[in-house]
């Protein structure tokens, strides 16, 4: 981990939508969607690797209204650097104290939201398993069918076995004219 003042945001392999007070930031290496509020997004916006920690403070202090401390940045630059959504990790530094003292001191201390960034993994493709095409009973399973399904009769589909399998009659073969 590399403790930086000038921290820069990862910008490859990312899609990043604006929505109006928050970023949504889906890794496409990854599938991790992460949402980031108004504040975490400042500071991810800000991570150019020329502004200092102090200097995105003040870019912060600027948008919100309010004043804001290089604590709160670091617990921003924590939270990135954690969801990989920095060039390089980043060690925060919050001078000794805890996460968690951070989080009761500023949360007590400022008008400022807290930055936060909600992350969650995506499944993958939504139709890679969808997908039961068989040619055979033995190679029903392994195409997100479950291993007691069977092909159909014209050996295109899956279907769910019957206690007797009754609907997993032999396909037809196929014959010569």
């Amino acid at each position: 981990m590399i403790n930086s003042q000038f921290p820069t945001a990862r910008k490859t392999g990312l899609v990043v939508q604006e929505v109006p007070d928050e970023v949504l930031v889906y890794d496409l290496d990854t599938n991790k969607a992460h949402c980031l509020n108004a504040t975490a997004s400042t500071v991810w916006k800000s991570c150019n690797g020329s502004n200092s920690v102090s200097d995105i403070a003040s870019i912060l202090e600027k948008t919100s209204g309010s004043k804001v401390s290089d604590q709160m940045v670091w617990l921003a630059i924590d939270q990135l650097s954690e969801n990989n959504l920095l060039e390089s990790k980043i060690k925060a530094d919050f001078a000794g104290q805890t996460r968690r003292e951070v989080l009761k001191k500023l949360g007590l201390a400022t008008v400022v939201a807290l930055p936060i960034v909600a992350s969650l993994v995506a499944p993958e493709s939504a139709m890679a398993n969808l997908s039961c095409a068989c040619n055979s009973d033995a190679n029903c399973a392994g195409r997100g069918c479950a291993s007691e399904n069977c092909c159909d009769n014209q050996n295109t589909v899956c279907v769910v076995a019957t206690a007797n399998r009754s609907n997993c009659a032999s396909p037809t073969p196929p014959t010569n004219p």
